[in-house]
């Protein structure tokens, strides 16, 4: 259902930490012009875990009209009260977005019966695709191909997954294990430098921050793919193998990745939500001399 190249955009605001309608605006412009195939809201690198429930709605109502059918919207509704959980699926629904990412619960590390029990209520919240996240390294619990499977065949709206797991093997596994249910569902990796090894392993493409600096390049190489240039796809995954190091360059990959938002040339605030250790100049002169840009 969803295959090529998806963005988890920023979330753009303002120094005191208020949205910044115009300037996510132009970032959502940029996104689609440049051939990215979906923009994901409120992710991980979009602070999800920071930003309150009516900013969400705002801010969900706002992106789906700026897209206008250019790209496909996914709105992630993770969140420690699931009552806001299937609150933002539902205003989701409402606005015209495309479908949701569900992540799994943190902290209380949920069983398999508890994380079923989970993300089928999101699925029959609503009628959108679900979208499911696994990211094990901040949750403290994965996603296994087994429970992959065993979601999609119970729930036929659950149709794909973001696999931010370090490890190729497990992402191949699910799409082992949840194609034997459903033929059509999408497996997307979380790692920007995975898009030909998810491609290999039979998936369909990534879901990953560096879009949001780069677009180009990743709708470069995912139209190479697409198209037999194996040599072209090559280099572009060679070029985002060396961007991989602007992750390198901060406390927090979030603040990274505004950084590098901010050097390719949108003026955003590269502030992130406190407790954060934010940027400074000389690792925003780091992230600019990895992309090969000038300040």
């Amino acid at each position: 259902m969803f295959d090529g190249v998806f963005c988890p955009s920023v979330t753009v605001t303002d120094d005191e930490g208020n949205l910044d309608l115009d300037l996510w605006g132009r970032h959502i412009d940029h996104l689609a012009e440049a051939g990215i195939d979906g923009v994901l809201l409120f992710g991980s690198i979009g602070e999800f875990y920071s930003v309150s429930l009516e900013d969400k709605k705002r801010a969900v109502s706002f992106a789906v009209e700026r897209a206008a059918g250019r790209m496909k919207v996914f709105v992630g509704v993770g969140d420690t009260t699931f009552s806001n959980v299937l609150e933002l699926s539902r205003h989701a629904a409402r606005s015209g977005a495309d479908a949701v990412l569900a992540v799994s619960p943190y902290y209380f590390g949920p069983s398999p019966q508890c994380a079923e029990r989970y993300f089928g209520a999101i699925a029959e919240a609503q009628d959108l695709p679900v979208v499911l996240y696994n990211f094990p390294a901040r949750t403290g619990t994965d996603l296994t191909p087994d429970l992959v499977a065993s979601l999609a065949a119970r729930h036929p709206t659950i149709c794909g997954i973001k696999d931010t797991v370090d490890c190729i093997s497990h992402t191949r596994e699910v799409i082992g294990a949840v194609r034997a249910v459903n033929p059509e569902f999408s497996v997307l990796s979380g790692f920007d430098e995975y898009y030909l090894a998810n491609r290999s392993s039979g998936g369909n493409g990534v879901l990953c921050g560096l879009t949001n600096a780069v677009p180009e390049v990743f709708s470069k190489m995912d139209k190479a793919y697409k198209a037999g240039d194996l040599a072209e796809a090559f280099a572009c995954s060679q070029m985002i193998s060396r961007y991989m190091a602007v992750y390198g360059c901060a406390d927090l990959f979030v603040s990274a990745v505004k950084g590098a938002v901010a050097v390719e040339g949108l003026p955003i605030s590269t502030r992130i939500f406190d407790p954060a250790v934010q940027l400074d100049d000389a690792q925003m002169d780091r992230i600019a001399s990895i992309l090969g840009v000038s300040r």
